[in-house]
């Protein structure tokens, strides 16, 4: 069984136009977790040359502070993609997030161009979970983790290119592609990878919007990407631990801790049965909730 993913929060992921210096300067002070410097589908071709230069100066500025930082590049059938990973691991983003990736060849040209240009080893790569490829190869996809070569730590849907592609209709509740999202997050899961949404494209609709997030979160993604900086509280409203997911953490490894339970690999907390897997993954919570930008819950002070 595969680890937990890192405790890293990615409650609200936002893609930020790298043409658009208006967006990029504005991002730097919205409460996000994570920005996205976006090369691909928010760049016409003849921009993405300037919008390049624009976003990884912007990186490599230090603007964003402690928010986790990636770009997406340019899929790897393009003829921008190579310039694209060469100046962004100049820029020494957390992650490149690689669009249309439908195989594990896709995963592994990304993993050599990384050594041909000594890419600094704290660089990861994400894949972007987008075509139907993709979604009949994710297992495969989710297992090239193994490699290390591939730097691989999580997915990212790509729902909007996905429905296209499928001729899918986004309905409320996303029935038609349900399935699909859970075997990413199945496929996430059992390799350790950390799994992020799609994005809601509706701008005005706040509560529909607030609806997929409730959703999403429900059916295990960590967090959403988002398009907009109106849906960034509602999404870290609905990704945020509650103060009794926190409490409830600190319950199940106080009891594990006491020494009559010392050898125990069930107990009971509260009339239910717990293993040490679930103590685990309390750990994790705390981890979490602690890593967490301006949370108001109870102090951690037995994370381990």
């Amino acid at each position: 069984m595969a680890k937990p993913v890192p405790s890293r929060p990615r409650r609200t992921v936002l893609y930020v136009p790298g043409s658009n210096a208006r967006a990029l300067a504005k991002a730097e002070n919205l409460p996000v977790d994570c920005v996205i410097l976006d090369l691909e589908d928010s760049v016409i071709p003849e921009a993405k040359a300037e919008a390049r230069v624009q976003a990884l100066g912007a990186l490599s500025s230090g603007r964003f502070g402690t928010k986790e930082t990636g770009v997406r590049i340019n899929a790897v059938t393009t003829e921008w993609w190579l310039d694209d990973v060469t100046a962004a691991v100049r820029a020494k983003p957390d992650a490149l997030l690689i669009p249309k990736v439908s195989s594990i060849g896709d995963l592994q040209i990304v993993a050599q161009r990384l050594v041909d240009v000594s890419a600094d080893q704290s660089i990861r790569v994400w894949a972007m979970m987008e075509t139907p490829l993709a979604m009949l190869y994710a297992r495969e996809i989710a297992a090239a983790a193994k490699d290390a070569e591939t730097r691989l730590t999580c997915f990212v849907m790509g729902t909007n290119d996905l429905a296209r592609e499928t001729r899918t209709k986004i309905l409320p509740r996303r029935n038609a592609m349900r399935l699909w999202l859970m075997t990413c997050i199945a496929a996430a899961r059992a390799y350790g990878l950390g799994i992020l949404d799609g994005v809601f494209t509706d701008i005005g609709d706040s509560d529909g919007f607030a609806r997929e997030c409730a959703e999403a979160r429900d059916i295990g993604f960590d967090g959403k990407t988002v398009i907009h900086p109106s849906q960034i509280d509602t999404c870290n409203a609905a990704f945020s631990l509650t103060a009794e997911d926190v409490a409830q953490a600190h319950e199940i490894i106080a009891t594990f801790q006491k020494p009559e339970n010392a050898d125990k690999a069930i107990i009971m907390v509260r009339g239910r049965m717990v293993d040490r897997l679930q103590a685990e993954f309390a750990r994790r919570t705390l981890a979490l909730a602690e890593a967490t930008p301006n949370r108001s819950l109870p102090a951690m002070e037995t994370v381990i």
